[in-house]
């Protein structure tokens, strides 16, 4: 999994494609919206068609598997980007998680219980420090079945990124 993000987007120029131009340019989406928007503008300037005024997002990428739409705002571009360089791996999960939704991946983040190689082990954790287990009586205890409960209950959210790779979060 990737470890660093530096999200950027290909914004094209529609003058130049609507005439059968190749013309745009790949701009980091953390800069902020204002140096975006320069870029943008600079692009546009600098096309073939003279007055070109309108463009969309043809390309994009390392936004963590969030998706992006040609005619997305530089805002919210730039409000997803600057989320994932923040929050890194983690992040992507959430957005992907959340379906691209970066208010509930916010959310989701904020409730993260940690990465476990299975929601077994979670729950034998949280048995571990939340009971005193005597050893005679751990060997009894069925992990898989309180790791279910916590999930049909509720209490957990489940994210399955690869192998041995679950990321649990507390319920809502």
């Amino acid at each position: 999994m990737t470890t660093n993000f530096e999200p950027r987007i290909y914004v094209a120029c529609l003058a130049a494609y609507n005439s059968g131009y190749l013309h745009g340019a790949w701009i980091d989406a953390t800069e902020g919206v204002s140096e975006m928007q320069d870029q943008v503008n600079s692009m546009l300037t600098a096309s073939p068609i003279a007055g070109a005024e309108e463009y969309a997002i043809h390309d994009y990428e390392d936004f963590g598997g969030a998706f992006i739409s040609e005619y997305a705002g530089l805002a919210d571009v730039c409000e997803t980007a600057t989320f994932l360089a923040e929050h890194g791996p983690l992040a992507a999960v959430t957005l992907k998680a959340a379906f691209g939704n970066l208010s509930e991946a916010r959310s989701m983040l904020e409730r993260y219980a940690g990465c476990y190689i299975s929601v077994a082990a979670f729950a034998e954790e949280c048995a571990e420090q939340w009971y005193e287990i005597p050893e005679q009586l751990a060997y009894y205890i069925d992990y898989e079945a309180m790791a279910r409960s916590l999930q049909l209950g509720g209490e957990i959210e489940v994210v399955t990124e690869g192998f041995e790779e679950v990321h649990i979060f507390w319920g809502q």
